[in-house]
């Protein structure tokens, strides 16, 4: 009887304090306004200021798994975590997408832990995004399962495709436009391009 007792308390505890650890995560907006703006509000000492288009734009070409590991990390003349070690990770990447997107960019801010960890397979991230050129060819984008023309693209090996596709060529600008996009995302799509039929890798 005490077991069952315990049993359902626990679910009942647990029905309350998963909304609370969700909701206690800050936004991006409030973590920038907290912590980030000391420095990136005015450029200081060096840091990239928010809503400079042309210094976000070279960074957000790295990625958010990138961008949000250099944050974690310290680089440069900004410490660890922003300067604020009460920051979790999913904090600091919702403040990265912030910054990115009020400096032109258009991120989505990651919604919890586990989607920031998890990558997309290249099913997901081709219908996201690469589908809206890859799947008419429109510009002369290969299209999507056509594997002779897939086969040029990758005739110099599939890291090469892969540096193009992050990089930019011709019409397609870096990351085909998602610089959220994680460098195993990007190849993951180009793969499931080649051949859609493939079982994705688990």
């Amino acid at each position: 009887m005490k077991a069952r007792f315990l049993s359902v308390a626990l679910g009942v505890a647990a029905a309350f304090v998963i909304p609370y650890e969700a909701a206690a995560q800050k936004s991006g907006k409030e973590v920038v306004e907290s912590t980030c703006v000391n420095c990136h509000g005015s450029g200081a000492q060096g840091a990239p200021k928010i809503g400079d288009r042309k210094a976000w734009r070279q960074r957000s070409a790295q990625g958010l798994s990138s961008l949000t590991q250099s944050a974690l990390k310290g680089i440069r003349n900004m410490p660890a975590h922003g300067g604020n070690a009460g920051l979790s990770d999913l904090e600091l990447a919702r403040a990265v997408a912030h910054m990115v997107n009020a400096s032109g960019g258009k991120w989505t801010e990651p919604a919890s832990a586990a989607e920031l960890k998890a990558e997309r397979t290249g099913a997901q991230v081709v219908k996201m995004q690469c589908a809206k050129c890859h799947q008419d060819g429109k510009g002369g984008a290969p299209k999507v399962g056509d594997r002779d023309a897939w086969s040029k693209r990758l005739s110099q090996g599939v890291d090469h495709a892969v540096h193009s596709a992050i990089k930019g060529h011709g019409g397609m600008p870096p990351r085909g436009d998602r610089a959220d996009l994680t460098d195993g995302e990007v190849r993951a799509a180009i793969l499931y391009m080649f051949n859609p039929k493939a079982p994705a890798k688990k």
